[in-house]
């Protein structure tokens, strides 16, 4: 079975299980070590995910998959949130961060930063304080969601 494939075929089965907790699928992972696998899934939901989502999560789709037969080798599970500067990679992680601000680091050294508003075969549209501007996919080395955490002030 492909990669793509197979990637497919887990989210097909996970999805329920997902939906019925209120969860979003961000992305998830195979990697196929040896002498066992790691299956990473990335969740998230409006509220934002707490480690009892993962948690009840995890048992739930461990159970859906084993009876699935769809890995057949050893492997772990691992559920998560995507995190805070979560680095966005496919297609569907551009997709899910629209709206978010994003920073992309490009060939050359320049950086971009942003709110991501479109997400297209060969370009990110990212909105500005002075407008929008067209960032090519082909030149982005790295893209993270850009969070600013706001410190607390000190009284003295």
């Amino acid at each position: 079975m492909q990669d793509d494939e197979r990637d497919n075929r887990i989210e097909e089965i996970i999805q329920p299980v997902l939906s019925d907790h209120g969860l979003l699928l961000v992305d998830l992972e195979w990697r196929p070590h040896r002498p066992r696998g790691v299956l990473r899934i990335f969740v998230d939901k409006p509220a934002g995910v707490r480690v009892g989502d993962c948690e009840r999560v995890s048992r739930e789709i461990g159970d859906v998959l084993d009876v699935s037969g769809l890995i057949s080798e050893a492997y772990d599970l691992e559920v998560s949130s995507p995190g805070l500067d979560r680095q966005l990679r496919s297609d569907r992680e551009y997709r899910w961060a629209i709206g978010k601000a994003v920073r992309c680091w490009l060939a050359g050294g320049a950086e971009v930063r942003g709110r991501l508003t479109d997400v297209g075969g060969e370009r990110l549209t990212l909105e500005q304080s002075g407008g929008s501007v067209d960032v090519p996919r082909a030149e982005i080395t790295k893209a993270r969601l850009d969070v600013q955490v706001p410190w607390p002030r000190r009284s003295m």
